[in-house]
């Protein structure tokens, strides 16, 4: 093996580890949040006890109301119709909001996928991780992901959007430059390597203010 192809395992190798450090950040910042809720719903069975031998049926109304305001402030759970697409969002989505920003999601996939799911979970993965690190720079009231994702036709279509705190990113041969460490770049090339193999379609527009990543890619 020569010293080039060596230096490429290396990166790979290093890209990949952080992969597996991150994905575990995530799962226990979700388990976090599990027993976070846990516990209030404890609490919330005891205050509702304590209602109920008072036998103040307006009051236990007006907490039922506040709970159901409060889920829906919390409930961040994405049901694509996909297993896979759902953890990877829903993981991403609970470290973005653990970071203060805010994820605007409307994904479905309503059809059996005929890429793989190791596929879809490094597409996902590196857009939301991009859409990320660019929402760090801004201030907290301006941290907004937008994702779609739905079936046009025949062909997944998978859309992410998020402000950066430039104008306009410069633009490096076929990709934006990245402000990311050695190694990061990986990332962004594994994507563009998943779409030529699977012949699909690759946009990136960067344009006042916000960051634009569009995929189409062909499932029969």
């Amino acid at each position: 093996m020569s010293f080039f192809s060596k230096q490429i395992d290396k990166h790979i190798a290093a890209y990949q580890r952080e992969l597996i450090e991150t994905h575990y950040r995530e799962v226990d910042n979700m388990y976090r949040q599990m027993r976070g809720w846990r516990h209030d719903y404890r609490n919330h069975i005891q205050t509702m006890k304590v209602l109920a031998v008072n036998e103040d049926m307006e009051a236990i109304k007006a907490y039922l109301d506040k709970l159901d305001t409060d889920l829906n402030t919390v409930d961040t759970v994405v049901k694509t119709g996909n297993s896979m697409a759902d953890a990877i969002l829903n993981s991403k989505i609970s470290l973005a909001q653990s970071k203060h920003i805010t994820v605007e999601c409307d994904a479905h996939i309503p059809v059996k996928l005929k890429m793989s799911e190791i596929d879809l979970c490094c597409i996902i993965g590196n857009l939301f991780d991009n859409a990320i690190e660019a929402s760090m720079k801004l201030p907290e009231d301006q941290r907004i992901i937008r994702v779609y994702m739905d079936m046009k036709g025949t062909q997944l279509y998978i859309s992410f959007t998020n402000f950066t705190a430039t104008k306009k990113l410069a633009k490096v041969g076929s990709l934006f430059r990245t402000t990311k460490g050695e190694g990061h770049g990986f990332g962004l090339v594994r994507i563009d390597s998943i779409i030529e193999r699977l012949d699909g379609y690759l946009s990136r527009n960067s344009e006042d203010g916000a960051f634009t990543t569009e995929i189409l890619i062909p499932q029969i």
